[in-house]
């Protein structure tokens, strides 16, 4: 038999589900279908709770109160104050909401209003449970009752302060209105007079407490600016003290900044290097004149020879005679007398110019020997004037520190000096950083509860506990309801379904064995339906079954039918009478056997006055035929399972020789022989008879019996599975059936199809 039905699929014999990733549209709208009276009792449920919520709670008034923070008058009250900054962070707008909603303002608000003795504040907080528990404790605490009444009362009233702006706090919101720097302050209470006082004094202990803090700042920071003054001042004069009294233990001499010792070193200093100078000049001079001397150059000349009259004489005299004796030589010739005489006399005047520039030499030397002796003694001052410095500048050196010292204290001494005198001057500056810009008014209706929002609030808990009911319904809804479950969790055929039908167990035999025992006698009309409805849509849902059976095994003469189901209660009894019926009507040679040996459901409905059945049979122990009990109407016959105490060994007997013979024998005489097998979940007793069965039809209760089970069930056999025509849903309930129905299906087109049927014929 193929098993591949409608895409699915079975493997080694089992049947393997369709997974798909897609959501199905239809199965939602179902969900929908089914779920929606849920739905709507859990929204008229939630409606109903809004209304009665809206009818018992007590009316609120919020009145709110507008606070500006400023950051005009916080900028020139930061220029007042000790090191303040303008507030434009988020940080700090928070901190201000914080605030308003702290315990301090809230007990500012108590002692202002007076709170604690007000009736209408008391009203709205009263609680039954502190009452109590404040009983219970004083009750409990021993140590009260020895305490003073004027302590216990001056401790209940802070703790009734306490209660007081706990009460307020927790009915202040405080929210910031967009980005800008307004604080809105909303107060609630039942009374309106009372939240615009509440709401407008919150707003006015705000200021109060921003004008206290700074001014408490402003003392607080004067008083400790003087104790620093005092302390810095003292500081100051130590250290001032100790500068002068270490520059006089070390001798440290001072003209303006700078030492004595000092000046004197850098004057030895310029005047050595004019020495220096001197010397070096008086030399190169001498140097010079003694080239000059040492080469005999007459023409030679250095600064003092032109100063010198005898020099400028004597050259003069030497360039006439120089000039005579050469005109003489050029005309009477060198050895002519008066040439002669003139170069003795050139050489006199010659000798008498180095005369003279020896004498100049000698005074250079002069020189040069003063200004050498003058170099000497201001090196030697400058050598004892660098030991006294540099002896100096060592201890300079703790003094420098001495001075930085009391100079930096000098410095915070009139730094704490100056922002004390501008602490003094703050104090008479009332300023804060924030104004009321709106006060709050009485409000005229209440603001709790917004009935809309109640109701739409309660409604939509009402959608969501349905959804949720609904959610849970279908998750636990793990049922066969349509055929395509049947399909794609079983891989096998569908056959149809069998209605819900009623059953009066109080009816009496529907009809009596008379005073033949071999007559069937039927407890209730569901056990001839199939026979008084032919055209019924049961009785087609039987005839698709014969189909099926007749299709899977053509090549059988005797067609064995075990009819099984998963639990016990399904149903599979009445399906396996009205089918044996059906058979019989259409004229087939039709034997119904009994083989729920532990709960015999077929003998009940059909043979309650037998005495004896298939055991029997089985055992051999009576004739087969005076077994079997026969229907007189459709020709059915019928093996009983009469079962007078418990069988330890049903299936031993199902599979056994005897019951192998029975068989053996009615398919000599029979065209269909149909089995009542008990069902397969509890017991094993269908799995031993399968190897004797053409044909297996599963019978499935609508909506009763989980999916999963079945499948286990089927999966545990393959061979009972590979037999299996088809499956039957019984007791279907057609009126709840078209809530599962999807488009394209069987049941989708049941209201067009359902005309060929006929229940009432």
């Amino acid at each position: 038999m193929n098993r591949e039905l409608y895409g699915e699929s079975v493997v080694n014999g089992s049947p393997r589900e369709h997974d798909s990733e897609v959501i199905d549209v239809e199965a939602v709208f179902s969900i929908v279908r089914r779920q929606w009276i849920v739905v709507a009792a859990c929204m008229a449920a939630g409606l109903l709770l809004g209304i009665v919520y809206l009818l018992s709670a007590v009316p609120l008034y919020t009145s709110q109160v507008s606070v500006l923070i400023d950051r005009n008058n916080k900028q020139f009250a930061d220029q007042l104050t000790l090191g303040g900054g303008v507030m434009d962070d988020e940080g700090s707008v928070l901190s201000q909401v914080e605030l308003l909603k702290s315990q301090t303002i809230a007990l500012s608000v108590v002692d202002k209003l007076k709170l604690v003795d007000d009736p209408q504040f008391n009203a709205s907080f009263k609680s039954l449970y502190k009452t109590l528990y404040r009983t219970v404790v004083g009750i409990v605490n021993v140590s009260e009752w020895f305490s003073s009444d004027e302590k216990g009362a001056d401790v209940d009233l802070e703790q009734r302060k306490l209660d007081a702006a706990a009460g307020v706090r927790s009915n202040i919101a405080v929210t910031r209105v967009g980005r800008s720097y307004v604080l809105t302050v909303e107060y609630v209470s039942p009374f309106p007079d009372l939240s615009a006082r509440v709401a407008n004094a919150i707003g006015e202990a705000y200021l109060e407490d921003s004008l206290n803090s700074k001014y408490d700042a402003t003392r607080r920071a004067s008083n400790w600016l003087l104790e620093r003054i005092a302390e810095l001042r003292q500081q100051a004069l130590d250290t001032d003290l100790a500068v002068q009294k270490f520059k006089s233990a070390n001798g440290l001499v001072t003209a303006g900044n700078q030492l004595v010792s000092d000046q004197q070193l850098a004057e030895l200093n310029s005047a050595l290097i004019v020495a220096q100078s001197d010397v070096a000049k008086s030399q190169a001079k001498l140097q010079r004149i003694e080239e000059i001397i040492a080469s005999g150059q007459t023409d030679a000349i250095v600064t003092d020879v032109l100063d010198s009259s005898i020099s400028n004489e004597l050259r003069t005299k030497y360039l006439n005679a120089s000039k005579l004796e050469a005109q003489i030589s050029a005309k009477l010739g060198p050895r002519h007398v008066q040439a002669v005489r003139l170069r003795a006399e050139m050489e006199e005047y010659k000798r008498l110019m180095f005369d003279e520039l020896n004498r100049i030499a000698q005074s250079y030397r002069s020189e040069v020997e003063v200004a050498q002796a003058r170099e000497k003694t201001l090196a030697a001052s400058v050598a004892d004037a660098t030991g006294v410095s540099a002896s100096a500048n060592e201890t300079m050196v703790q003094l420098r520190e001495l001075e930085r010292e009391a100079e930096t204290y000098r410095n915070l001494y009139q730094t704490f000096l100056q922002r004390y005198q501008e602490a003094v001057q703050q104090q008479s500056f009332p300023l804060t950083d924030a104004r009321i810009i709106t006060r709050a008014a009485v409000a005229t209706r209440p603001s709790h509860p917004k009935k809309i929002v109640v109701l739409a609030g309660f409604l939509a808990l009402g959608l969501f506990a349905g959804a949720s009911i609904g959610a849970v319904r279908e998750f636990r809804d793990r049922f066969f309801r349509v055929g395509d479950q049947i399909r794609s969790t079983l891989g096998l055929e569908f056959l149809g379904t069998a209605p819900l039908m009623a059953n009066d167990d109080n009816s009496r035999y529907l009809s009596e064995p008379g005073n033949d025992p071999r007559a069937v006698a039927k407890f209730g009309p569901i056990y001839d339906y199939v026979v008084d409805h032919p055209l019924s849509s049961f009785a087609e849902t039987l005839r698709n079954s014969k189909i099926a059976v007749d299709l899977a095994c053509a090549a059988k003469k005797t067609k064995v039918i075990g009819i099984v189901s998963t639990l016990p209660g399904e149903g599979k009894s009445t399906i396996a009478v009205n089918f044996a019926e059906l058979l019989a009507a259409q004229g087939a040679r039709t034997t119904l056997i009994d083989a729920d040996l532990r709960n015999p459901g077929a003998t009940r409905a059909l043979a309650q006055h037998a005495q004896s059945g298939i055991l029997e049979a089985i055992l051999g122990s009576q004739d087969l035929d005076r077994l079997c009990l026969v229907n007189p109407r459709t020709g059915l016959r019928f093996l009983p399972a009469v079962i007078k105490q418990r069988v330890p060994h049903s299936s031993e007997l199902l599979n056994s020789p005897g019951m192998k013979a029975i068989l053996s024998r009615l398919s000599e005489s029979n065209d269909y022989i149909i089995v009542d097998l008990p069902p397969l979940a509890p017991v094993v007793d269908a799995r031993a008879f399968a190897g004797m069965v053409d044909a297996f039809l599963l019978v499935v209760e609508w909506g009763k019996v989980s999916r999963r089970l079945v499948r286990q069930s089927v999966e545990a056999d393959s061979y009972l599975f590979n037999k299996c025509v088809g499956v039957i849903l019984n007791k279907v309930d057609q009126g709840k059936q078209k809530l599962y129905q999807k488009y394209g299906s069987s049941e989708y087109y049941y209201r067009s199809y359902s005309k060929y049927y006929n229940e009432n014929i």
